[in-house]
């Protein structure tokens, strides 16, 4: 079991002071680190109110003011008969598509987990008291909240009223749950907390035994593995070890071994059309499946889990640094969209960098923009706030 504690993060961070913009003294805690980017951003969130999805009701849905609706990225109508079921045009996004929904979710995962990192930091409650504000509204009060479920998520215009690749769309809920855990146990939300862990676990519930749950969760490319990192920490905030154990079975007997070839590399992801960030991406949602498990209390190590003849994370952030610190010796075709917004600060190399006491992959992650501003980039960024990662002790 590994745990970030503060001894690892100062001892790598001290080996790192030979290495080209690491920064300042070996002695500098993270919470220091990321102080000014992180009170920047929540001082803006203080003076912005929740907005939840009944804010847009979707006339193209089948369901109700409650529920989340999406459709499906990569779909359009056909050019040769406008009235047909859409079709599809992989790796291109349709600008037509209802996302006001995935807007405001997206926007609650970056305001909600900042404030309550500048809670973390400062120990100042009004970020805590605003953090609570959209858990509230989003989980808890009956006019706002949001159904537990995605039966409606990724709709295809005469193909179907949604599927179970939607579910990706609640990766973004990841770090809310990291977020809500630590406010809870600090006694900040008040008789919300017992209504908000409830939401979630009946999401999870949902998510291990519904049609579209189960047939996201034996995908075998990066909607599997955001699968596995949503359940996990679902799991852990809502204290699950039946789903967790099923989450560390997972990652071992599929997500691995489908995934991850002998090299590091993701093949499942250098086959789409934007071979370079999903393959970001999918490392990323791994080594936060890492990340989550490990540092459980009793939990696995599955930082240095290898199958048999396989690679395992640890080599498939090897084989990604590379590309990460010189995206120009990159050997795939680039992205059909966003090639040149990446990289940004990949969580991945942070998380590994810690687990194996690599200074180079930490040194690497600072140099990385931590604020991507295109929404297309946002979107496959969930872990954007490193302070709610580790314990408060270590900070």
């Amino acid at each position: 079991m590994l745990h970030l504690t503060r001894r690892r993060f100062l001892a790598t961070a001290s080996a790192a002071v030979a290495l080209p913009n690491l920064g300042k003294s070996p002695t500098l805690h993270l919470s220091e680190m990321e102080r000014t980017r992180v009170l920047a951003a929540a001082n803006r969130y203080l003076d912005e109110s929740p907005i939840t999805i009944t804010a847009s009701p979707a006339s193209r849905s089948t369901g109700g003011l409650h529920d989340f609706f999406s459709e499906g990225d990569y779909w359009w109508p056909d050019p040769k008969n406008p009235t047909a079921p859409y079709v599809r045009r992989d790796g291109f996004s349709n600008p037509a598509n209802f996302v006001a929904h995935r807007q405001v979710l997206l926007r609650l995962s970056v305001q909600m987990p900042a404030l309550t990192a500048a809670w973390r930091i400062t120990r100042d409650r009004k970020y805590a008291a605003k953090a609570a504000d959209h858990l509230r509204a989003w989980f808890v009060t009956p006019a706002t909240r949001m159904n537990p479920n995605l039966e409606r998520a990724q709709a295809i215009s005469g193909v179907t009223p949604g599927r179970g690749i939607g579910i990706i769309d609640t990766l973004h809920l990841v770090e809310v749950a990291r977020a809500a855990t630590l406010l809870e146990e600090a006694n900040l939300l008040g008789p919300d907390a017992p209504a908000t862990k409830a939401w979630f676990t009946d999401y999870l519930a949902w998510m291990t035994t519904s049609k579209n749950g189960i047939e996201e969760r034996d995908a075998k490319n990066n909607h599997g593995s955001c699968w596995v990192l949503q359940a996990a920490e679902f799991a852990r905030y809502t204290r699950n070890p039946a789903v967790t154990q099923l989450c560390i079975d997972r990652f071992k007997n599929n997500l691995i071994p489908d995934q991850v070839a002998p090299d590091g590399s993701l093949p499942l992801e250098l086959a789409r059309t934007k071979p370079y960030s999903y393959s970001l991406f999918c490392l990323d949602v791994l080594a936060t499946i890492c990340q989550v498990v490990s540092s459980q209390p009793g939990a696995p190590d599955l930082w240095h889990f290898t199958p048999t003849h396989q690679a395992g994370i640890e080599k498939a952030v090897a084989f990604m640094a590379p590309y990460i610190r010189d995206k120009n010796t990159w050997p795939h075709p680039p992205d059909v969209e966003y090639f040149n917004d990446l990289p940004v600060r990949q969580p991945s190399l942070l998380f590994a960098g810690l687990a194996y006491q690599r200074s180079d992959y930490i040194a690497l992650w600072r140099t990385l923009p931590a604020d991507p501003t295109v929404d297309e980039i946002i979107r496959n960024f969930p872990i954007r706030q490193p302070v709610l990662w580790i314990p408060a002790a270590d900070l």
